[in-house]
Formats: C-alpha cells, sequence, structure tokens
C-alpha cells in the first residue's frame, strides 16, 4: 500500500480509483492479504548484503526471509539475494 500511494501521488502508477479505494477491493477479489511489516522481518536486514539499496525492495526482501515467501519479480538486483523469486 505504502509503495504504491507513493508512485500513485508521483503519477508514476495510474490507476482507475485512488490506492485507498482501489487496492482493497483488489485484495478483496484476488484473496491478497496484506503482511505487517514485523520487528523479526525488520531484523532480517542485518543478514542483508548491500546489493540493492531501495528500501521498499529491501523491505520485501526481509519479509520474504521472514516468512519464507517467494516474489514475484524481474528485477535483478532483488533476484540476486538467496531467497525464493519467481
Amino acid at each position: 500500500m505504502w509503495e504504491v500511494t507513493v508512485k500513485y501521488q508521483l503519477g508514476k502508477l495510474p490507476l482507475p480509483a485512488s490506492p485507498e479505494i482501489y487496492l482493497p477491493k483488489q485484495g478483496q477479489q484476488h484473496l491478497i492479504s496484506s503482511l505487517n511489516l514485523d520487528e523479526e522481518s525488520v531484523a532480517q536486514l542485518l543478514n542483508l548484503p548491500l546489493l540493492h539499496r531501495y528500501p521498499f525492495d529491501r523491505m520485501l526482501i526481509c519479509q520474504a526471509l521472514q516468512h519464507d515467501l517467494t516474489i514475484v519479480t524481474l528485477d535483478p538486483a532483488i533476484r540476486a539475494y538467496s531467497i525464493n523469486v519467481l
């Protein structure tokens, strides 16, 4: 929600409705739930090499590591980490 809202405000992500309306509807429709940024996930930062400096992406990488999740991305910097990536 955070990154989408920032990109929407900057005009870099057009959406059919504002994020606070559009994202919850899409989440319900596609059975997507939010994942809280918990302390254990943030602690994963200590284990990350500085392959990627973008904070939003590093947050996602930490959550993927902590919760054994898969990230779907074409970004080679994210794919360089030892995480599940599609």
